[in-house]
């Protein structure tokens, strides 16, 4: 929903659970950029690191930009 800073399918207050596909990971980096408070990179090879697996709704809009933007499909966003 353009503007809620909701991501699809979340009902206001709804918990967002984020799971990572280290093996899908090509070590883009857009995660780490758009919600670092969320996602890091190992230093030897640049795959995900999941620093968070249940942001608070203000991170919300981020980490579903994160998602969307993956070039690699390796962020997974479930309702929690």
């Amino acid at each position: 929903m353009a503007g809620t800073g909701r991501w699809p399918g979340e009902s206001e207050g709804e918990a967002m659970k984020i799971t990572v596909d280290e093996d899908r990971c090509c070590g883009a980096g857009s995660c780490v950029l758009l919600a670092p408070e969320v996602f890091d990179q190992r230093d030897e090879d640049g795959v995900v690191l999941l620093l968070d697996p249940a942001p608070g709704a203000d991170l919300h809009a981020a980490v579903t930009e994160a998602a969307n933007v993956c070039p690699a499909g390796a962020i997974v966003l479930e309702q929690a």
